[in-house]
């Protein structure tokens, strides 16, 4: 019981996501001494879901191993691959399979807003009704500590990212081939290529939102900003960070090869939303500016240029996609340089 305390306040102690799921499958494994147990959750848009493993430990290993982030959705198995997994994220509640003389216990790992996955339990015998008790007040303990850092990291109403968060989140670099930021955690299905993955931070912004608000109200007003913010969710990779800045106002943040790459996912969702089609407000349109984040610098860094080339796509146009870098080039636009805290032109 003191371990499992000890478990319970090292959850509690952790902001990290990743951490908090390595922390969890730890628990088990030290406390039920299972053949494996792994958090799976599931990504992507609901005609297309896939599992992504979060952790996973065997009873051989010391150390969880998990999905890259970066994966492509392509590569994770399918929702329908699992599909008493499947069941119990999709029900609620908990279920058990046995497969080759093992049993494998599922229970669902419940938020405020929804099931987020499963975590599933593979033992040589059932898992006592004491157990399974214990296992269930755990996820609960888990449940209730995602809402608190989702109330505390998240816009209320669109339930994205908000600018506290924004403010407060490192560069996270990654090369396509290297493992995953926590050194206890083991990734699986490693890309070969080794390309960087550059940050790339977009401003968007709606255009005309003042009318919407003056000409509809603001609860309709507020029901564009939902509606636009799951635009976003579909339009981005799940791996994207999407912010809610206040207002009309959103930031993405993305890890691209390239800034082509960069400039298509930007493009796909001011598409998306352009053909969308707005209860009573019909049609809206978005101006977006992005520019690529330096080695250097935080993502607060890198949101003044972006935002000027937001600025510039509004001036010119709107219902635009305008890359800063591109713009400097072109004479457009003028670079600042930083001495101290003063920006230089």
């Amino acid at each position: 019981m003191t371990h499992l305390i000890e478990h319970l306040a090292e959850l509690t102690g952790f902001r990290d996501r990743d951490l908090l799921d390595v922390t969890v499958v730890r628990a088990m494994k030290d406390v039920l001494q299972p053949v494996s147990v792994g958090i799976y959750r599931r990504v992507g848009e609901p005609d297309g879901e896939h599992w992504i493993t979060r952790a996973l430990i065997s009873a051989g290993q010391n150390t969880p191993t998990a999905d890259p982030m970066w994966s492509e959705l392509a590569t994770l198995p399918q929702l329908e691959d699992a599909p008493a997994r499947r069941a119990c994220l999709l029900d609620g509640v908990p279920a058990t399979v046995q497969r080759a003389g093992h049993e494998w216990s599922m229970f669902p790992i419940v938020t405020e807003r929804e099931v987020i996955g499963v975590l599933e339990i593979e033992t040589r015998a059932p898992l006592s009704q004491a157990d399974g008790a214990m296992v269930a007040t755990i996820l609960r303990i888990y449940g209730n500590f995602l809402d608190l850092l989702d109330h505390s990291e998240r816009d209320p109403l669109t339930g994205l990212l908000n600018r506290q968060t924004f403010n407060a989140a490192p560069i996270r670099r990654v090369v396509e081939s290297a493992p995953a930021a926590d050194p206890t955690l083991k990734n699986r299905n490693r890309r070969s290529r080794g390309a960087e993955l550059c940050t790339w931070l977009g401003v968007v912004d709606i255009d005309h939102f003042k009318r919407v608000n003056d000409q509809f109200g603001h609860p309709i007003g507020d029901e564009v900003l939902l509606l636009i913010s799951r635009l976003m969710r579909s339009s981005f990779r799940f791996r994207d960070r999407l912010y809610r800045f206040g207002g009309e106002e959103f930031v993405v943040v993305i890890d691209c090869v390239s800034a082509q790459e960069a400039a298509h996912a930007f493009e796909r969702l001011r598409s998306n939303v352009e053909q969308f089609v707005f209860p009573q407000v019909q049609h809206l349109t978005v101006s977006i500016g992005f520019t690529r984040t330096h080695a250097d610098e935080s993502l607060t860094a890198g949101f003044p240029r972006a935002d000027k080339a937001l600025y510039y796509a509004k001036d010119n146009g709107r219902n635009q996609v305008a890359h800063f870098e591109q713009l400097v080039t072109a004479g457009l636009l003028v670079e600042a340089k930083i001495a101290g805290d003063v920006e230089l032109f």
